[in-house]
């Protein structure tokens, strides 16, 4: 028997519902991860490229864009358990330039941004609030890594109620291996793992059926 007969019978890799209002959540592209001069970083050029365009469309037809980033500060370092384990994060220190968002990705100043200190993006931070706040539906998560930060956020997402999307070319990670085993479980269990055309002329779909409401009104 086949692995995709397995996972079909047992019911995983349903399809997604897609509502009317997303949001795009940019988990950790800040120059900690992308700019490789940094043992923890790796080159994800043309992850942040595609992510942009999503990002730019997306802000443009008012949906909101949030950008995540991890932040210590130098008392936490000692207590954390993550940073006995993944010592390296330990630079990624309040006030440093490993914590900015990489302009590269487009960010602006009204974007929001949530730090945090762990993996996901929705642990011990308000960024559950804010999405329920905007009314989204349905979450598009990109960003580093696929197989870390960028599972965990989708993870936490389903459970705290939101259909997730994730466009696998708008993901990084530092090795391929893990990189593709955890899209594709993420496509069986959790989410759509899609690629960022079908995003793009999703959002633009949206934005025109939006457009010609408020025109009719």
């Amino acid at each position: 028997m086949s692995q995709e007969t397995v996972y079909d019978q047992a019911g995983f890799g349903c399809a997604v519902p897609r509502g009317s209002r997303p949001a795009i959540v940019v988990v950790d592209f800040s120059y900690g991860f992308t700019d490789t001069q940094y043992p923890t970083a790796a080159a994800m050029h043309s992850q942040i490229a595609a992510t942009r365009r999503l990002t730019d469309t997306a802000r443009a037809a008012g949906f909101p864009v949030i950008y995540t980033t991890i932040v210590y500060h130098r008392g936490e370092l000692d207590m954390l358990p993550w940073l006995k384990k993944a010592s390296g994060m330990a630079a990624l220190l309040e006030g440093s330039r490993l914590v900015e968002i990489d302009a590269a990705t487009g960010i602006q100043p009204h974007d929001a941004i949530v730090t945090k200190k762990g993996a996901s993006a929705f642990f011990g931070t308000s960024l559950a609030a804010m999405l329920s706040g905007a009314k989204v539906d349905t979450l598009i998560v990109t960003g580093a890594t696929t197989s870390g930060c960028v599972r965990a956020t989708v993870v936490d997402a389903v459970q705290s109620g939101f259909n997730v999307l994730v466009p696998r070319d708008c993901c990084a990670d530092r090795a391929a291996a893990p990189h593709d085993a955890n899209l594709y479980d993420m496509h069986q269990k959790y989410a759509d793992v899609t690629d960022a055309d079908d995003i793009h002329a999703w959002l633009r779909t949206l934005a025109e059926t939006q457009a010609g409401a408020g025109r009719e009104s």
